[in-house]
């Protein structure tokens, strides 16, 4: 088998089983009377902008927006056992791009993350590591991927500035690679930098 393919296959995996794992922590939370804890722990809205370059076209520059639904997977740690005193969420992140340079264009697509805070959960600054895969149509045309349809992964870290009890200043960097995993030539991929910032609302 294709290694390029099997990497696909792989993150459609992953995607999947993440999907699966918030869905069912939301039935699980309706059918527990006893808890207090709600399905939807967060919204995120971010934006901000995304630098990357492009062999033969040069600048790839957009300016994103990302709707963040964060899942609490702390009962789920609590269920094995384990107490962690940060944040601990699975998010689902729909987003869409507008792509002003080299010329006009969109990106648009949805990403599966984990997000893991690295102070305990009532601290007013909260410090946190991200990182998930999704998935994206791109109207631009590249030299570097044969196809408009492809897969990406990212990695960051930001932090929450929580000025009142359930509303919070965010920023994040994220590092993001994109490619079609070899569902088309070329596959050389697209490597973004995206500088970030909004407002969470915790329910």
């Amino acid at each position: 088998m294709n290694k390029g393919r099997l990497f696909s296959g792989i993150i459609l995996v992953v995607a999947l089983v993440l999907s699966l794992s918030g869905f069912s922590y939301a039935q699980e939370t309706k059918k527990a009377e006893s808890s207090s804890r709600k399905p939807v722990y967060a919204l995120e809205l971010l934006t901000g902008f995304g630098s990357a370059k492009l062999h033969e076209q040069g600048r790839y520059r957009m300016l994103p927006f990302f709707l963040d639904v964060d899942f609490d997977l702390k009962p789920h740690l609590e269920m094995a056992k384990i107490n962690y005193p940060g944040i601990v969420q699975f998010v689902l992140e729909p987003f869409i791009s507008y792509v002003y340079e080299p010329r006009d264009n969109i990106e648009a697509g949805n990403n599966f993350a984990l997000k893991i805070g690295l102070l305990p959960d009532t601290a007013k600054l909260q410090p946190y590591l991200k990182g998930g895969l999704g998935f994206l149509f791109m109207s631009q045309h590249t030299r570097e991927e044969g196809g408009q349809f492809n897969f990406d992964e990212f990695i960051g870290a930001g932090f929450h500035y929580f000025f009142r009890k359930n509303v919070a200043f965010t920023m994040e960097y994220r590092y993001r690679h994109l490619s079609n995993c070899a569902t088309s030539s070329p596959n050389s991929g697209i490597n973004t930098n995206f500088a970030l910032c909004g407002v969470s609302y915790i329910f």
